[in-house]
């Protein structure tokens, strides 16, 4: 099961990659575009593509409204002194996942700031574990007050960290 999970996994990433080099749609406006509409347009191409996601080698491989799953693949660059995935990273993607399963649910006019994340560590991770994946749920949209959590699991389904994270939601318009 673990071999064809991770084969899915690899295969997403490739047709993502593949897309994202084809595509020459325009930049969507975020002003005018619901969160769920740039979401999906960074799995397209042209959308929110964050460079910490190259930085850290890990992208956002599916959305919906309320859900946000990222990938990425360990590596040695991400390792601490202690010979293991820093858990810096394991909180990059946790709150990616989080943030992004909020910023699904957002309506055009609005933005969110994180108030919170906590991360809780399970399970230590190695470059063995060839592709992990932080899968975000909101739990609870208020009007200015979401909440959701995340799971880090490995192919296997192995949890490595979990997370949670309270946003404040804020309409830009009003900002501005």
């Amino acid at each position: 099961m673990q071999a064809n999970r991770l084969d899915d996994w690899l295969a997403v990433e490739s047709r993502l990659a593949q897309a994202a080099s084809n595509n020459q749609a325009a930049a969507i406006d975020p002003a005018h575009s619901s969160g769920l509409e740039l979401l999906q347009g960074a799995l397209d191409g042209p959308g929110l593509n964050a460079s910490i996601g190259r930085t850290l080698d890990f992208r956002l491989v599916e959305v919906s409204h309320g859900r946000a799953v990222f990938q990425g693949a360990p590596s040695r660059d991400h390792y601490n002194p202690l010979g293991t995935v820093h858990g810096g990273w394991f909180a990059a993607l946790l709150d990616s996942a989080v943030g992004c399963a909020v910023h699904s649910t957002l309506e055009a006019g609005q933005s969110y700031t994180t108030l919170e994340l906590k991360v809780n560590y399970v399970r230590a991770l190695t470059d063995r574990v060839s592709r992990v994946r932080a899968i975000g749920e909101v739990i609870h949209r208020g009007r200015r007050v979401a909440t959701a959590e995340a799971r880090l699991v490995g192919p296997d389904d192995t949890l490595y960290a979990h997370a949670t994270t309270t946003c404040l939601v804020i309409d830009t318009e009003a900002a501005a």
